[in-house]
């Protein structure tokens, strides 16, 4: 629940989620944090939340995880889930 969005392993955070709505455009996106260099999180309060920390796929599986290992699953179960099909584009308009 709100204010605490996004996916958890416990008091840490795993996936942020987000959307940005301004001047009449709205955006969104996810953060999954793969094999993330953690410690640069020890210099500021996550997503404004004191108390809570951050985690990765690496450290709770305990062994390194990619985007690369991660991407295409994820992209698979994110079409299952949203009963959608995805396109790509190579120009970005």
């Amino acid at each position: 629940p709100p204010p605490l969005t996004g996916i958890w392993v416990g008091d840490s955070k795993l996936c942020a989620i987000g959307v940005h709505c301004g001047h009449y455009i709205t955006s969104h996106g996810l953060a999954l944090n793969c094999c993330t260099d953690l410690s640069w999180f020890d210099h500021i309060v996550p997503c404004g939340l004191e108390g809570k920390g951050v985690t990765s796929l690496s450290r709770e599986l305990g062994q390194h995880v990619t985007v690369d290992q991660v991407l295409q699953p994820f992209l698979d179960t994110f079409q299952e889930v949203f009963e959608c099909t995805l396109v790509f584009s190579e120009d970005p308009e």
